[in-house]
């Protein structure tokens, strides 16, 4: 987020004071680094169980109730994050062929973070998924 600051900054100090000239790059670098942000912040989300999850039924009182509950959403998400990594990979490809105007940086810089955050989230999705599984084992284990 720090890393934002900076062109972002720069775009203000030059729109509304004129101390220093108007860079367009400044844009494109705030739009790539808006969108690297997004990207990991959705990962971290994905991660916290923060992401994605919405509760739509009331609180589940059984074992085999709460894992249904959290499975259903680690499930889904692990299918969009393959599907987004999947898909990204072509995204990823065409970026690779763009280049920004005022910058000339290669887009892929850009277009990769949607398959890499496809992997992640799918990644941690799955690994929620095994604890979700593994803390029902546990309960049942505990109850029998």
């Amino acid at each position: 987020m720090a890393s934002l600051a900076i062109p972002v900054g720069m775009q203000v100090i030059s729109r509304y004071t004129g101390i220093i000239p108007t860079y367009l790059w400044t844009e494109e670098l705030a739009t790539f680094i808006f969108v690297w942000v997004v990207m990991i912040g959705s990962m971290l989300a994905v991660w916290d169980g923060t992401h994605f999850d919405v509760v739509i039924t009331p609180n589940a009182q059984s074992p085999l109730g709460v894992f249904l509950q959290k499975s259903v959403v680690h499930v889904l998400v692990l299918i969009f994050g393959l599907l987004f990594a999947w898909y990204g990979i072509e995204y990823a490809k065409v970026g690779s062929i763009q280049s920004s105007v005022m910058m000339r940086a290669n887009l892929l810089w850009t277009y990769i973070t949607v398959p890499i955050a496809g992997t992640i989230w799918a990644v941690f999705s799955a690994y929620r998924l095994y604890e979700a599984w593994a803390t029902y084992k546990a309960s049942k284990r505990s109850t029998s």
